[in-house]
């Protein structure tokens, strides 16, 4: 089985839809995506996600089903200098390296400045929804491994956003989602791929095949966009100031 990760094109994140390269980067997407045989869609139900979606459904004539999960891993604590809602996978490296329970993935939502986070409730509802998609397609979770009753080579696609997208992986692949927020991209328009490994009939591992992969951007000249990313190289600017909130320094996600 292979599933397919997709982020939402660039975002005019004032009115939730792509703005005019966000909608350049679909097109160039349904081109690639109308190539590969895609048994089911899925998608987020954020408008820019579905106009993501609707550019591939048109071409090959499909429809998406909506998961309400897939709207982003929303979860937000208060940041006790500023008293402001921030989103929990948001935080300095060196805030939340210090702690073990990161890199747990059992355990990261008990961190200390999650106290008042609703980030437990948020990551099983993550967990439940994978699990729940995943039972339709004859799999169930067995501890590290998953148990796979008809596994095949059939293709889904989920459009989606990043932050939910790494907490996926990371249940998938029996990690802490700090590590893939922190330590992987995915573009706009991006194309993430896990494909199952089935050693022993019956039981798979998931592996990355690719994360934030843009090919089709690359091949036509499309420039790709640095919404999510924080500069190379450090810009003078403050990026906790609660004045910026992220912009420019992260934006959007």
């Amino acid at each position: 089985m292979r599933i397919l990760l997709i982020r939402h094109g660039q975002p005019d994140y004032t009115t939730d839809s792509l703005t005019p390269a966000g909608r350049v980067e679909a097109e160039l997407l349904s081109l690639r995506l109308a190539k590969m045989d895609i048994r089911d869609f899925y998608v987020s139900p954020l408008g820019r996600a579905r106009e993501t979606a609707d550019y591939t459904l048109r071409r090959v004539g499909k429809t998406a089903e909506v998961l309400p999960w897939l709207q982003e891993f929303r979860a937000r604590y208060t940041d006790r200098e500023t008293g402001r809602r921030q989103i929990v996978w948001d935080r300095l490296p060196r805030l939340w390296t210090r702690y073990p329970e990161s890199f747990d993935p059992d355990r990261w939502t008990e961190l200390p400045f999650y106290t008042d986070s609703d980030a437990a409730e948020v990551w099983k509802e993550t967990k439940d929804g994978v699990d729940a998609l995943l039972a339709r397609y004859g799999m169930r979770k067995d501890g590290p491994v998953w148990k796979a009753e008809h596994n095949s080579t059939e293709t889904i696609a989920l459009f989606c956003h990043f932050a939910i997208s790494m907490a996926v992986m990371a249940y998938l692949m029996d990690l802490s989602p700090m590590i893939w927020w922190h330590r992987m991209l995915c573009p706009t328009s991006s194309v993430t791929e896990v494909v199952t490994e089935e050693r022993v009939p019956g039981e798979v591992l998931f592996r990355a095949t690719r994360v934030g992969d843009l090919t089709h951007l690359e091949m036509n000249g499309c420039p790709p966009s640095s919404y999510g990313l924080f500069p190379e190289c450090y810009n003078g600017v403050d990026s906790t100031d609660p004045r910026i909130n992220g912009m420019p320094q992260r934006r959007g996600y």
